[in-house]
């Protein structure tokens, strides 16, 4: 045999080994990624887009990490999210890494897609001024899936302070809240009673000695307990005991509940600060208790409702 066919059959032989190691590579990458549904893999293989205000996702307040759904890599914090009432989940930051970006064919768009599996999970945008970082991940839910704190192995929970501000109606107070820079989400409760898990009644009747108070959750990363108790102090009348516009009764009274010192102290300088500029300052300041959140009608009430808050506007104060 001449050294010419020595040359073929070995390319042959070569050519057959690398279509094996190819299939290979596909049934292990197969095995990997999760199986989708048609509708799934219209939207991440196909990239596709879901229709607007219908995914998942789009109102989801809770703390953890969104994955990719395909492969299940680490893409987006909770922290990072924001509304921007487009109709699609959207993000100003992912994890370092975790997405790539790509011209769209027809040069108009850029699309993003994950890191590790190259599943399409929607386009990025620019310039368009909803959060100080200018940016916004338009993403599909259907590319996502939600996985809470709780559920996150204990090196990879996300770690976010808390405080908690009591100032009449909870409605108004999350509704404020909700807005600010920072706020990670803002939930209506009750806190600083004797009663165990208290009823909305039993708390309105002021026996229970709670106060309707709405838990913040923030990024410390964006905004600081201090800014915070600024705002609650500017969005209610603090001079008023026991209530706020027509809202009154014990429950209905200014308070911030402390979970350290440090958010203690912070609050009681706050208050000085006030009472030097002439406000008789009816705040209390207690030690944070359990929080009992409230019945799900109560959350997010304006956004439900379509109507916009009746005693609580924002007054500087600082």
């Amino acid at each position: 045999m001449n050294m010419r066919w020595v040359v073929i059959i070995g390319l042959i032989f070569a050519a057959i080994a690398f279509w094996l190691h190819q299939g290979d590579i596909k049934m292990s990458d197969t095995k990997k990624y999760k199986e989708l549904t048609p509708q799934e893999e219209r939207v991440i293989v196909h990239k596709g887009t879901e229709p607007p205000f219908t995914g998942q996702y789009i109102h989801n307040k809770q703390t953890g990490i969104y994955v990719c759904k395909r492969c299940g890599e680490q893409l987006y914090r909770s922290s990072d999210k924001f509304d921007s009432h487009c109709g699609w989940p959207s993000f100003d930051d992912e994890i370092k890494g975790a997405v790539k970006r790509k011209p769209d064919p027809d040069g108009m768009r850029t699309e993003i897609i994950c890191a590790k599996c190259s599943a399409h999970l929607g386009h990025v945008f620019t310039g368009e001024g909803f959060t100080k970082k200018n940016i916004r991940h338009c993403v599909n839910s259907i590319s996502l899936v939600f996985i809470p704190e709780e559920e996150l192995d204990t090196d990879k929970k996300i770690k976010t302070p808390k405080a908690y501000f009591a100032g009449g109606c909870f409605w108004g107070v999350e509704y404020q809240f909700e807005q600010q820079q920072g706020v990670i989400a803002a939930s209506s409760g009750y806190m600083g009673g004797t009663v165990k898990n208290p009823t909305y009644e039993q708390v309105c009747t002021g026996k229970t000695g709670h106060a309707e108070t709405v838990e913040v959750e923030f990024d410390p990363n964006k905004t600081t307990f201090e800014q915070l108790a600024k705002f609650f102090f500017e969005i209610h009348d603090p001079t008023h005991r026991d209530g706020q516009g027509s809202d009154y009764g014990k429950q209905c009274r200014s308070a911030i509940f402390y979970i350290d010192e440090e958010q203690k102290q912070t609050t009681l300088h706050l208050i000085e600060q006030l009472r030097q500029k002439g406000f008789d300052v009816a705040t209390q300041v207690e030690k944070a208790g359990l929080f009992h959140k409230a019945e799900e009608y109560h959350q997010e009430y304006y956004q439900k409702s379509g109507s916009q808050p009746y005693c609580h506007t924002r007054t500087k104060r600082f």
